[in-house]
């Protein structure tokens, strides 16, 4: 009789292309936030390195995260996802309890103790990843009962997205929606109940745009950001000031202008703009090259997973990362309206880096049992 291998023979070695991928990225964003941060840091906070090493910190707790999950196989993920989705609830509703929930620039979407602060949102795409490829790879599942299938994802998904709502952060909400509606799509939902979805989503969406008025100007404003260039369409015009510069090899390394305060916070949401005008075009490119290579390698691992689990785990990690670099490149080149997405691995951020290399970890463990 034919012995059945154990998962220890199963695996092989994980797929490196990925790995790299983030390493060059993170290595990328470490010298880019120092470039875009040290004069405005060291004027408002008296430390030129401040960024620099807070961005060190959180890359290297990421690299820990990263190596600590790529050395779990990838089905224990699926016990744990009735307790990531309880721990995302709680976080997102102590966002909201007074002495733990941070509020900056009216929005309140950390939680702190002492020094220590956590973006709650950012686990939420972690724990609701995790939760939605675990329950639509039951072997009970149909997708054609939509009640009993896409329904709970969407369900639990419309919750966080409320208390997201809240904080508030549409973009992040919005962005979370997607990557849940694709693991849907990948799990084989069909066509007439994705035709419906989309039906009866667009009135909300439209009605969330315009039911506030600082939204509603962000659109108009991405529509023709001259019009109000001192305001609503302030960003969009120093973004693209800095990206025309940049030309084919950019100004150098370090010598940006609009970071000097005419764009306002550089290394975060905006850090592209100071790649394009610094780097150039090449500079560019070579950061959507590496997003590109993360997507073509994330794309063909939840082809080749071993199982229906695997398979929407790693679409949905792909998904996440790959929506938010297309939104996050879209608001910087004008051609969406401006919202709060980070780039990955490259802009400022401690939670976002710390989830982000989670979740690249878990898909480098999937990597390593791909059928051949």
């Amino acid at each position: 009789m034919k012995r059945v291998p154990t998962e220890r023979e199963l695996r092989k070695q994980p797929d490196f292309a990925i790995f790299f991928a983030v390493l060059i990225l993170a290595g990328f964003g470490l010298v880019m936030v120092f470039s875009a941060s040290y004069i405005t840091s060291l004027e408002s906070r008296g430390d030129a390195f401040f960024f620099l090493r807070r961005q060190a910190f959180w890359i290297l707790v990421g690299f820990m995260g990263m190596f600590f999950t790529s050395g779990i196989s990838y089905w224990k993920w699926r016990k744990l996802a009735p307790a990531l989705l309880i721990l995302n609830f709680l976080l997102l509703l102590m966002v909201f309890i007074p002495g733990l929930g941070i509020k900056v620039n009216e929005a309140r979407r950390w939680i702190g103790v002492g020094g220590f602060q956590i973006q709650p949102a950012e686990f939420t795409k972690m724990a609701l990843i995790i939760f939605s490829a675990a329950f639509l790879s039951k072997k009970s599942i149909r997708m054609d009962n939509f009640w009993n299938s896409s329904f709970i994802p969407l369900f639990v998904t419309g919750l966080s997205f409320l208390l997201i709502l809240g904080q508030p952060d549409l973009g992040t909400g919005l962005a979370i929606v997607a990557v849940v509606g694709m693991i849907i799509f990948a799990a084989g939902i069909p066509f007439k109940q994705l035709f419906y979805l989309a039906i009866t989503s667009f009135p909300v969406i439209l009605y969330l745009a315009l039911s506030e008025d600082y939204r509603m100007k962000r659109i108009f404003s991405f529509l023709d950001p001259w019009a109000d260039p001192l305001d609503t369409g302030y960003h969009i015009i120093q973004s693209l000031y800095a990206l025309g510069p940049g030309g084919l090899f950019g100004v150098g390394l370090g010598r940006s202008r609009q970071k000097l305060y005419y764009l306002p916070e550089p290394q975060n949401d905006f850090i592209f703009a100071i790649i394009g005008e610094e780097l150039g075009f090449l500079g560019a490119v070579t950061i959507m090259l590496l997003f590109f290579i993360l997507f073509w390698r994330g794309f063909k691992t939840s082809l080749m997973a071993p199982d229906t689990f695997g398979s929407l785990l790693a679409a949905g990690i792909t998904g996440m990362i790959t929506i938010q670099a297309l939104i996050n490149i879209g608001v910087v080149t004008g051609s969406i309206p401006v919202t709060g997405i980070n780039l990955p691995f490259i802009s400022a951020g401690g939670s976002s880096i710390f989830f982000s290399m989670c979740l690249i970890g878990i898909l480098m463990n999937i990597s390593r049992y791909i059928r051949s």
